[in-house]
């Protein structure tokens, strides 16, 4: 099931995303946000990555003898 979310944007960031759409770059301006979303939502992950790796270089990683070690 869709939800619908209505969102407030300057002029100049609408005309930005019907170009967008109107270059065949977007099906739709649902689509544009769609993939705005998913790069902000890999960008976090990425961030998650890092500072997972930056812990694990500075000797705080925990070593996972099992799946249980998770919980």
């Amino acid at each position: 099931m869709r939800n619908i979310l209505n969102i407030s944007l300057p002029k100049e960031m609408v005309v930005d995303i019907k170009r967008g759409v109107k270059a065949g770059k977007f099906a739709s301006t649902s689509e544009f946000m769609r993939h705005l979303i998913r790069v902000w939502n890999t960008e976090q992950l990425m961030r998650t990555v890092e500072k997972s790796r930056a812990e694990i270089a500075a000797g705080k990683g925990k070593v996972l003898r099992s799946l249980k070690d998770l919980r």
